[in-house]
């Protein structure tokens, strides 16, 4: 029997055997209370290797090591509205590139990046109908075939930025005025 046991744990106290066992302390060996034992959250041995260091409480350590630095992440620049906006209000963009083989031009919707219509002279049909796939005569074809294609598409208005160093002259103006003359508009950007 333990000899600090008594009321609120007081040694010298007078009670009884029976409610002795109510009142044990802590330091009691743990075969005569075995009810009584504090209650230890430790992690099951195969998730964590033993450690002297390591806290066996795997809740707390979780919560320690969820952000790697004490730092907040720095913020990103924020975009105005008109910057949010204005894909949404101008979905549809065009895209041209002209190389010395080929010609290509797209719709492409902005916010999904979705292609709408596509022409280009590498298709197999303007391939072996056209006699040159980069003069002036396949800059209109492929340009009233995109025209058509996004007509078909419910496309009537798209915008054009042009790339770096790209001036609007020649084959590119070429391709720009026949689309535009198939009753599509070109909204400023």
């Amino acid at each position: 029997m333990c000899t600090r046991v008594g009321v609120m744990g007081m040694p010298g106290s007078s009670m009884r055997a029976e409610d002795s066992r109510v009142t044990s302390c802590l330091k009691c060996p743990p075969s005569i209370f075995p009810s009584l034992q504090p209650f230890r959250l430790s992690a099951p041995p195969t998730l964590f290797p033993p450690n002297k260091l390591q806290v066996s409480y795997p809740l707390i350590q979780a919560a320690w090591t969820r952000r790697a630095s004490g730092q907040p992440p720095a913020r990103k620049n924020k975009k105005s509205w008109g910057q949010r906006v204005e894909k949404y209000m101008k979905p549809f963009i065009l895209d041209i590139s002209i190389s010395r083989r080929y010609l290509h031009a797209k719709v492409v919707h902005r916010v999904t990046g979705k292609t709408v219509a596509v022409a280009t002279t590498n298709a197999r049909d303007l391939r072996n109908s056209l006699p040159s796939l980069v003069d002036s005569n396949a800059c209109k074809v492929v340009a009233n075939l995109l025209a058509e294609r996004a007509k078909a598409a419910d496309v009537f208005a798209v915008i054009y930025e042009p790339r770096k160093h790209e001036k609007l002259e020649g084959r590119l103006a070429l391709i720009l005025d026949t689309f535009l003359s198939n009753d599509i508009v070109l909204v400023n950007s």
